[in-house]
């Protein structure tokens, strides 16, 4: 079983995961003002610029990218970036590692397992006031998600899963601040109904889906749940 941070680690940070979703304090923050997205890419968007601008040309890339495609892995623990070439063929202009990720392999079943989710999902927002200095929320539970749960009639599933800066998770991706600087950037540009995750716990590009996995969870549809994912992988190919 992978397990990347404590189970100890996941409780004390906890409520800064609270404070991720909702706010310190809503008073105190209505008082001091908070940041905004365009804050964010205001002041630290040129800086991204400069640094990701050399990838995109090297991959005849437009950037700002008029969509872009999230690819993480567990077991690899990193996360590709994908976005379409000036010729309108997707290409892989960054690679980050992922610092941080609680749980193990196996799609995530229900609130509090401490599991990174499995699957395809949209980015559905960004949180430029993230206790983990910026982050991403990613659209868990997704359809498939909800249908799996309705079967196995688990109705808690969970929510909030974040990637998100700093070196921690408790069901999220972490992926330090830089990295969240630049992937929060990119994100506000493209826009977030034009960014999507897909979250899988090998490289199925590499990996047969016969394979052994060694899963945390593996309930009775996780096989399809791994076909899909690998059809979605194998369009993004160098």
């Amino acid at each position: 079983m992978l397990i990347s941070c404590t189970l100890v680690l996941a409780y004390k940070i906890a409520f800064r995961y609270r404070q991720d979703i909702f706010g310190s304090s809503p008073v105190i923050l209505r008082l001091k003002g908070k940041k905004t997205v365009n804050d964010v890419t205001s002041q630290i968007g040129e800086t991204v610029c400069k640094r990701l601008l050399k990838d995109f040309d090297k991959k005849q890339a437009v950037y700002p990218p008029e969509k872009m495609k999230f690819l993480a892995f567990k077991q690899e623990k990193i996360i590709e970036v994908w976005v379409p070439q000036k010729d309108g063929e997707w290409v892989k202009v960054r690679v980050y590692p992922i610092l941080c990720l609680s749980g193990g392999l196996g799609p995530k079943l229900a609130e509090g397992d401490f599991q990174v989710p499995e699957g395809m999902y949209r980015i559905t927002g960004l949180n430029p006031n993230s206790a983990f200095h910026l982050s991403m929320k990613i659209g868990y539970p997704n359809e498939f998600d909800r249908k799996m749960g309705i079967k196995d009639k688990r109705l808690n599933l969970g929510k909030d899963i974040f990637v998100h800066g700093g070196e921690v998770s408790a069901g999220c991706l972490a992926v330090g601040d830089q990295a969240i600087e630049e992937l929060f950037v990119i994100a506000a540009k493209a826009g977030i109904e034009n960014t999507s995750i897909t979250i899988s716990p090998v490289d199925f590009r590499k990996f047969r889906l016969n394979e052994k996995l060694k899963l945390r969870y593996d309930p009775i549809w996780t096989t399809e749940l791994y076909k899909a994912i690998k059809s979605d992988l194998n369009r993004f190919r160098e």
